[in-house]
C-alpha cells in the first residue's frame, strides 16, 4: 500500500469537524499551556487557521505554515475577516518535512492528529527536526494525537463510521460524510477513506472521496521518537482536562522541549 498524504476537500475541512468536541477544547487547553507574556509561535499544518487565528487573536505573534494553497486561501480569508495583519498571524506555504524559515519561536505546535499524516520514521524525524530547528534554546514543541484504541485496532476495517451531515455556505449544498478505515500493509499505517454525498437542485446524487493514511503511534514509541531528534517530554497529558496519560485516556498530548 503505498502511503498517500492526507489532502482536504478545502471548503468542507471546517463544516465538516465542526461537530467534533475536542476541536473546542484543544486550543484552549494549550492556551492555558502558554506564559501571561507575547509568545512566538510556529503552527505546523496551519490548515484554514482554526487554531492560528485565536492563538493571534490572544496577542501572541504566530506563523503558520501548510503545504495545501486551497486552505492557506481560506485561512488568509478568515484571518482578514477577523481583522488580524500579516504580522500577527503569518501563513505561509511551505513542506513540514523540509522547512527551514530562517527564524525560530518559543513554541511550535502541531495539532488535531496531524503529526499522524506522516507515516513513516523517515517523515516523523523529518518533522520533529523541522520544529526544533525552529525552537529557540528553551523553546517547547507541543503534539497532540490520538491514543491507539486496542479494540478498534483488533479490526481489520470499519465502514461507515462517524457519519456526519454538515452544511457548506461557499457551495451552497449540505454533504453527507462517512468513514471508513481499514488496515494497511505497512505495520501501524491505516488507509483513511472519507466518502461524501450531496444533491444537487435538480436531485442528482453526486459522490466524492479523499483517501489518505496515518499512522497510529504508542506513548513510548513517542517518547523514543522525540528523544532520538533532540526532545525530551516535559509533560504527557492523557487528555484536554489535563488529566495525566492513563491507558484508556483518548488522547496523547506531549509538551516538549530542547533535550540539548
Amino acid at each position: 500500500m503505498s502511503s498517500k498524504r492526507y489532502k482536504a476537500i478545502a471548503e468542507y475541512y471546517d463544516p465538516e469537524n465542526a461537530h467534533h468536541a475536542m476541536l473546542e477544547q484543544d486550543v484552549p487547553f494549550f492556551m492555558g499551556q502558554l506564559p501571561k507574556r507575547r509568545q512566538s509561535i510556529l503552527e505546523m499544518a496551519v490548515g484554514t487557521g482554526r487554531a492560528a487565528i485565536p492563538l493571534a487573536q490572544a496577542g501572541h505573534r504566530v506563523v503558520g505554515v501548510d503545504y495545501a494553497a486551497d486552505m492557506l486561501a481560506i485561512a488568509r480569508r478568515k484571518r482578514d475577516a477577523v481583522g488580524l495583519s500579516d504580522r500577527q498571524l503569518s501563513l505561509i506555504k511551505g513542506d513540514l518535512l523540509k522547512l527551514d524559515l530562517g527564524r525560530r519561536f518559543d513554541w511550535a505546535c502541531i495539532l488535531f492528529n496531524t503529526f499522524l499524516a506522516f507515516t513513516t520514521i523517515e517523515q516523523q524525524d523529518a518533522v520533529l527536526q523541522s520544529a526544533i530547528r525552529h525552537l529557540k534554546p528553551r523553546g517547547r514543541l507541543w503534539i497532540d494525537i490520538f491514543q491507539p484504541d486496542f479494540k478498534l485496532l483488533a479490526r481489520s476495517s470499519l465502514a461507515k463510521v462517524d457519519p456526519v451531515a454538515f452544511y457548506v455556505p461557499p457551495c451552497d449544498r449540505t454533504v453527507m460524510k462517512t468513514i471508513d478505515v481499514r488496515r494497511g500493509i505497512t505495520p501501524q499505517v491505516q488507509r483513511v477513506t472519507f466518502h461524501y454525498v450531496w444533491f444537487d437542485e435538480k436531485g442528482h446524487e453526486h459522490r466524492e472521496r479523499t483517501e489518505f493514511d496515518m499512522a497510529y503511534v504508542f506513548p513510548r514509541e513517542l517518547e523514543l521518537l522525540v528523544e532520538r531528534n533532540g526532545l525530551r517530554i516535559e509533560h504527557l497529558f492523557g487528555n484536554y482536562d489535563g488529566s495525566p496519560l492513563w491507558p484508556e485516556s483518548p488522547r496523547i498530548i506531549a509538551r516538549c522541549c530542547r533535550g540539548r
